[in-house]
């Protein structure tokens, strides 16, 4: 079978989408950037690589066993994967505690718990939302666990004298260096251990060989995004985020003229035509300020995950007014104004509206807005910008048609697909 590829290396996050040779989306594929660009890259496309055998498996399936064996397949090799990834960071922890035996105890019993949660769930069959990213989601758990098993310095003696502070350095060292270091995620590799989980189903089996037997012949990959001097393509596969975004935007909804695109390090506000061609544009890539990784700052100062931050906004009623959306004072402004005894829900509230306001700016700078409006970027999944962004839209603008895809992060590396199926 004939696919293209196209992979979009973020500053936060790397993102890639696979296309079978009609342009149907066969598979995504998302992890964070960090510091190792070319291990995201890597990672990036074998998940959208086992995103599209899942879905010639699913094609399979459905015919037969129907959709929810294949959901409790997808569960369980999804499971499998965090296992394994899991017990990287087991490996990594034990390394780093090397010396003290009760802070070896400690993170054996931490990461059990983990993996031993991680296992209810699958078993609840727990669809609960959380983090995309391994990272995140086993830190959120780990933070979680580790304050039951110690104590905080200043709160008396920590059991086996291993402090929560302790405990959390030791996390925040050890998994730079597991997402430094390659790990096989893919397909085959866990798709075994997931059928016999399920109690190897024959009617999924069956379909897994005939799945595992499609050969995948790649015919074309463009890459695209922050980092994307990075990937190891010849620079005619090299397309801007600005023309990837705009032709991403207008193959997701065909109407698309207007497009803003808020990224992890940049803003940016296009104008296309009816073909998705970029006639204009306006971009904010000095700093962070107002992008995802200004709110993935605030989030880490507030102790909470990236994904809380939208919901606990839209919880504010009051939003406070702030004065600026620099990454560098965040924290300051932040610890002030709940000093002030503000409300943290109406600080956020406040904070998204900012956002919001600096990309609404770009936007009047780069033409204004005209029906249709896409909303692009990993922003775009945070409910409280998309309020915001909603409410400034239609006092500057009216009540033009406001375009937001669910997997709207990934609008840069399906345009960028689509730019290597064209010129195949």
């Amino acid at each position: 079978m004939k696919m293209f590829v196209g992979i979009d290396l973020g500053s936060t996050t790397t993102k890639a989408v696979v296309l079978d040779e009609d342009g149907g989306i066969l598979g995504r594929g998302i992890t964070n950037s960090r510091s190792n660009y070319d291990l995201a890259a890597d990672l990036a496309r074998t998940e959208a690589f086992v995103s599209a055998r899942f879905e010639l498996l699913r094609r399979e399936v459905e015919a037969r066993a129907g959709a929810p064996a294949l959901d409790r397949l997808l569960a369980a090799f999804r499971l499998e994967q965090r296992l394994a990834q899991l017990e990287r960071l087991r490996e990594r922890l034990r390394a780093e505690s090397q010396g003290s035996a009760a802070l070896l105890e400690t993170v054996e019993t931490l990461v059990g718990r983990i993996a031993a949660e991680e296992e209810e769930r699958f078993e609840k069959g727990d669809e609960t939302s959380r983090s995309d990213f391994f990272r995140d989601a086993a830190g959120s758990a780990y933070a979680r666990i580790a304050e039951e098993l110690a104590r905080p310095p200043g709160a008396g003696e920590a059991p086996n004298g291993v402090t929560f502070d302790r405990l959390m350095g030791l996390y925040d060292k050890s998994i730079v260096a597991v997402e430094n270091q390659p790990v096989e995620l893919g397909f085959s590799e866990h798709i075994g251990a997931a059928l016999r989980r399920l109690g190897d189903p024959s009617e999924v089996q069956e379909a897994v060989v005939r799945a595992l037997e499609v050969e995948m012949d790649v015919c074309g990959e463009v890459g695209t995004g922050y980092g994307r001097a990075r990937l190891p393509f010849p620079k005619e596969r090299i397309r801007s985020e600005i023309l990837c975004h705009g032709l991403g935007a207008h193959v997701l909804f065909p109407g698309t003229r207007t497009v803003l695109d808020i990224g992890g390090q940049d803003t940016k506000a296009i104008q296309v035509d009816a073909q998705g061609i970029v006639t204009s544009f306006q971009m904010n890539d000095r700093c962070a300020a107002g992008c995802g990784r200004y709110l993935g700052y605030i989030a880490d100062e507030m102790n909470i995950g990236l994904h809380e931050l939208g919901p606990m906004a839209l919880a504010g009623n009051r939003p406070v007014r702030i004065t600026s959306t620099c990454t560098v004072f965040a924290g300051a402004e932040l610890r002030e104004r709940i000093a002030l005894g503000e409300r943290r829900e109406d600080i956020l509230a406040g904070l998204h509206r900012a956002v919001i306001l600096r990309a609404m700016s770009l936007l009047a700078r780069s033409g204004g807005i005209e029906n249709e409006f896409t909303f692009t970027g990993g922003v775009a999944r945070n409910p409280a910008a998309v309020a915001a962004l909603e409410r400034l839209v239609y006092e500057n603008y009216g009540s033009p048609r406001i375009n937001i895809s669910p997997e709207s992060i990934y609008t840069g590396a399906l345009g960028a697909a689509h730019f290597a199926r064209s010129a195949a």
